[in-house]
């Protein structure tokens, strides 16, 4: 594993500081940068996409599903990615991804709907907050507000981790355009003589009339992508975050999604998949960031409710689990492995630990890629991921 570093690069010299020179800014906030979120909807199944190979429980605890030393994209003696992963190795190589291993919590939950409450609000397991855990950064250290909003969602999906606390939240839909122009026409209206309820629902319906006037303005439908984006829903929606970004549309976060991870049966075909779509899509956008000189300014995050259980179940497939890796990839991004593969012969119900706290990327990215230097993060008393 490798030795203590930053996880992201903050500035272009090739030397790596212990401590982020970015803290002594962070009530101001680098809001010129975006993260770029992925959800995998269903639960990811984390052995199979990052896969410890070497190790001979892999095999005993998945004698069908494990994957074959020859098969996967190997990346050190122990580990390797699955081989759908293939798209994304130019950046992996460039050191433009990382990994960070064993992410989870203490008495895991393995519910779908709980499980993803706990990681889009930064909860513990028994812990029920409103507010998601951006909103609570945001709250605290609010991004400018002549952006266009706060976050930008992209398909049907719940807004997550800026969910409540005042986020001003655009969600585009399949047709982008549409709803723009739709929302643009929301008619103004005053809140001085308003209960609470209606002033909150006034501003919500004028906030997304200003954010859609103000994407409207950048003409987003002008921008012709240089790269060939897949004909998928990932590769679709990594195209509307490209353009949204080329145009110069300004905003903090893009939240992306991706169903079908809740792999019970036949996993091996329907991971397969749903990874290629996914390094098929963050392949194109880096592409098209890099050529339009923006690879620096975006990082994108995956993550999901849970992992998968260690061993495989009787219907080729596995069911709910706990800890997981998941992936950092930008320009800024100094790639490789960070932290420690769980314990494949020291489970927990058949569950693997957790090697570190999920909220720790959470805290990793506030800090180094926003400046932010939030409550919450201090409250929680947080380890940086290094």
């Amino acid at each position: 594993m490798m030795k203590r570093r930053e996880f992201l690069k903050v500035t272009s010299a090739a030397t790596v500081m212990l401590a982020s020179p970015f803290a002594v800014h962070a009530a101001q906030g680098n809001w010129r940068r975006t993260l770029v979120l992925v959800e995998l909807k269903g639960g990811n199944d984390g052995l199979n996409t990052v896969a410890p190979y070497a190790d001979p429980a892999y095999r005993k605890l998945r004698p069908n599903l494990s994957l074959a030393s020859d098969k996967v994209i190997q990346i050190s003696e122990k580990l390797g990615f699955h081989p759908s992963l293939e798209p994304l190795m130019p950046l992996w190589k460039k050191r433009h991804m990382a990994v960070t291993l064993g992410l989870g919590y203490p008495k895991p939950n393995l519910s779908h709907f709980r499980g993803i409450d706990i990681w889009d609000t930064g909860a513990d397991s028994k812990e029920v907050l409103e507010q998601g855990w951006i909103s609570r950064l945001f709250a605290e250290s609010k991004p400018p507000s002549d952006f266009a909003a706060d976050a930008i969602m992209l398909g049907r999906h719940r807004p997550g981790p800026v969910m409540g606390g005042g986020s001003r939240i655009v969600s585009l839909k399949s047709q982008p355009a549409k709803f723009l122009k739709k929302a643009s026409k929301i008619a103004t209206a005053s809140s001085t003589d308003a209960n609470p309820a209606l002033a909150h629902l006034l501003k919500s319906r004028q906030d997304l009339r200003s954010a859609a006037e103000k994407i409207i303005a950048k003409k987003i439908e002008n921008i012709e992508p240089l790269t060939s984006f897949p004909e998928t829903g990932m590769g679709e929606q990594f195209a509307v975050a490209a353009r949204l970004l080329i145009a110069g549309v300004e905003t903090p976060v893009i939240k992306l999604s991706i169903n079908g991870f809740d792999t019970h049966v036949d996993q091996e075909p329907t991971h397969g998949e749903l990874l290629a779509e996914v390094a098929g899509g963050v392949a194109a956008f880096a592409a098209e960031m890099d050529k339009h000189g923006l690879w620096s300014d975006v990082v994108v995050m995956t993550y999901s409710e849970f992992g998968r259980r260690a061993t495989e179940n009787n219907s080729a497939g596995t069911d709910h689990g706990t800890a997981a890796p998941h992936f950092m990839i930008g320009g800024r991004v100094n790639g490789g492995v960070y932290g420690q593969y769980p314990d494949l012969t020291d489970l927990v119900k058949g569950n693997l630990k957790h090697t570190i706290h999920y909220r720790s990327l959470y805290a990793t990215l506030a800090r180094e890629w926003w400046s932010l230097d939030a409550g919450f993060i201090n409250e929680k008393s947080l380890r940086m991921i290094s």
